[in-house]
């Protein structure tokens, strides 16, 4: 693939990625943030992009794990110096609080149910968790789209028993 075919592809994917953003920081300036750092590290890691991969999966995992790694270290709420590089003060990113470890648990219970999940339903749902549309799914999978839409339906039923027992 070359520079411009990568790029063409990159920026076709804008709307969807930041509508992927907007549902993760719940901010319209945050999002656009999360999409320009997505870019930048796309476009960085060009190289590693295996062609026989599925290129939208790909960006979409990159700004997964971006606004994983920001919100991980937002959370932390340290600010750190850069002239001395000495920690001056504690300040909040926001005014929610630290998240606990029954949270932390709270998000290892979540995906420990979701690989508990059989196939025929962890699949569907992980690929509608990175961001992809039914239909996207149903082409992905060669599956009916009203498959997909009860598969994604009854892992969630699932995951939320597992969760409540």
């Amino acid at each position: 693939m070359t520079q411009i075919q990568f790029n063409t592809q990159l920026h076709g994917l804008h709307d969807e990625l930041y509508y992927y953003a907007l549902k993760l920081t719940t901010n319209r300036e945050k999002a656009k943030d999360l999409i320009q750092e997505t870019f930048l590290k796309a476009i960085s890691y060009r190289a590693k992009y295996r062609h026989d991969k599925n290129f939208k999966g790909w960006v979409f995992t990159i700004m997964r794990n971006t606004f994983i790694n920001n919100y991980r270290r937002d959370s932390k709420g340290i600010n750190i110096n850069p002239t001395s590089g000495e920690t001056s003060f504690l300040e909040f990113a926001d005014t929610r609080p630290s998240p606990s470890a029954d949270s932390y648990a709270n998000v290892n219970d979540i995906y420990r149910c979701i690989n508990s999940l059989s196939k025929a339903y962890r699949i569907p749902f992980n690929l509608f968790l990175k961001g992809y549309k039914y239909n996207e799914i149903a082409d992905e999978l060669a599956l009916p789209m009203g498959t997909v839409k009860s598969r994604i339906f009854f892992a969630r039923k699932k995951i939320q028993k597992a969760l409540i027992d």
